[in-house]
């Protein structure tokens, strides 16, 4: 198998992996990434409809100017869709959301991304799922 269908491959296994476990909703939507190599998107989708509520990207920052910066494959600019993103998100009436970083990994650009919402007034809901241990020790 040639090298770029095992990573492929190695990613669409990532992905399912994590979105198995996350599900979004009208008042809890789910904050889907996707990254490129020149720009990043994000968008609020729910689930149970099959609707995006809200979507913010790089590429739409810097044609409205709003980025600021010639930029839009870095951390700043990902902070930036971050905040974005979560403006847009405050003025629908949503104030938390479910985080699915794909296939990527919670690092870079993802990450800041994801401090850009934080920071930007969204509170960001991770997996609920709970130990063995956590649900033995409520009886």
């Amino acid at each position: 198998m040639k090298q770029w269908k095992k990573v492929a491959e190695r990613n669409r296994r990532r992905m399912q992996r994590v979105r198995k476990k996350i599900r979004g909703s009208a008042d809890c939507p789910r904050l889907s990434v996707f990254r490129s190599n020149r720009f990043i998107y994000a968008q609020l989708i729910d689930d149970e409809q099959g609707r995006t509520l809200a979507a913010c990207s790089s590429l739409a920052l810097a044609r409205t100017g709003k980025l600021g910066r010639p930029k839009t494959a870095d951390r700043a600019a990902a902070k930036a869709v971050g905040v974005a993103l979560a403006a847009d998100a405050l003025g629908k009436g949503l104030s938390r959301v479910r985080f699915d970083r794909g296939p990527y990994r919670f690092h870079g650009r993802v990450k800041a991304l994801a401090e850009g919402v934080v920071e930007g007034g969204l509170k960001l809901k991770w997996n609920e799922r709970r130990s063995r241990a956590e649900v033995g020790n409520e009886v």
